[in-house]
């Protein structure tokens, strides 16, 4: 039974966690241990899961794996947790496959930020009305990529089964401009992790996707208890122990220029690190090299301890 779009929304005021497909040695989808993952995860006190996500691998990901990957994550967690499932592709495509996520489960449907060279605000916006049509499953567009205007941002609200945005545009005044015209009962995501939950969280974000939390949930429950609470020194402190890791994941890697590229691959290490399951990754994403496998462990090791010394 998949939960209501207020339930939905409950669940975007907290902690979304990416579950990330780990690949084995020939780059199949080991589901096993996306299971043992999301149960994993859900026994740490995460309800709020991003399947066949941009964090997992989506454009590597077939159509028929896509819905396989989010049908193991409603299959493994309990009735009351909520799974967000990605979506992309052209307007015939993204339609059939919403449909597929339907027939498994899934609670709401992530839009993918769009992979054209050229977009337009209006034609993104008659996108997601068409998705829409498919769908009584609510939406939730992921806003990264491209630096859309306030007012493409305020009708994206308006639409009639949207019921959060995940923001991901290192803009926090233009979230704030956006939410102040947007319509009051769509929930606002912050989609870049841990390091903007503050600020974004002072212009009217009341969730945030994981970083460091996908494999140390911890850390995310801890910070958004304080960014409830109003305890902005103690959010502040939780956020610094995760900025050194996650700017190891903004990093290039070796023999590239491209930033972002170790993201993937520095967050299954940090699940593999924390006792979680990995893998491998997929082409375009490689893996890290053994000077990145080191830096990590020195990172997560450094983590580690200020997990000990802030949360306990």
């Amino acid at each position: 039974m998949t939960l209501s779009a207020s339930q939905v929304q409950e669940h975007l005021r907290g902690v979304a966690v990416g579950l990330l497909t780990p690949f084995d040695d020939d780059r199949r989808i080991e589901h096993e241990k996306i299971d043992e993952n999301a149960r994993t995860l859900s026994g740490k006190g995460i309800d709020t899961f991003l399947a066949s996500a941009n964090i997992s691998e989506y454009h590597s990901l077939s159509r028929e794996e896509r819905v396989t990957v989010a049908a193991t994550c409603t299959d493994a967690l309990a009735d009351d947790d909520c799974v967000l499932a990605g979506v992309g592709g052209n307007t015939s495509e993204a339609r059939e496959l919403v449909t597929a996520y339907d027939d498994v489960g899934v609670d709401a449907m992530m839009i993918m930020p769009p992979d054209h060279t050229y977009v337009h605000e209006q034609g993104l916006l008659e996108y997601y009305r068409e998705i829409d049509a498919a769908t009584e499953t609510p939406l939730v567009p992921y806003v990264r990529g491209f630096d859309p205007s306030v007012e493409y941002l305020a009708a994206l609200t308006r639409i009639d089964g949207v019921v959060g945005v995940k923001y991901a545009l290192k803009d926090p005044v233009k979230l704030g401009a956006a939410i102040g015209v947007a319509d009051d009962d769509v929930v606002w995501v912050d989609g870049l992790a841990e390091p903007y939950a503050v600020s974004f969280w002072a212009e009217g974000a009341e969730g945030f996707s994981a970083g460091v939390s996908n494999f140390r949930p911890e850390i995310g429950l801890a910070l958004y208890e304080a960014l409830s609470s109003g305890d902005w020194e103690r959010a502040r402190a939780i956020r610094n122990i995760c900025v050194p890791f996650q700017r190891f994941r903004d990093e290039t890697g070796e023999n590239n220029d491209i930033d972002g590229a170790i993201s993937v691959s520095a967050v299954k290490k940090g699940l593999q690190l924390a006792g979680l399951h990995g893998g491998q990754v997929r082409e375009p994403i490689k893996p890290l090299s053994p000077d990145g496998e080191s830096r990590a462990e020195e990172l997560y090791n450094q983590l580690e301890d200020d997990i000990d010394r802030l949360i306990g």
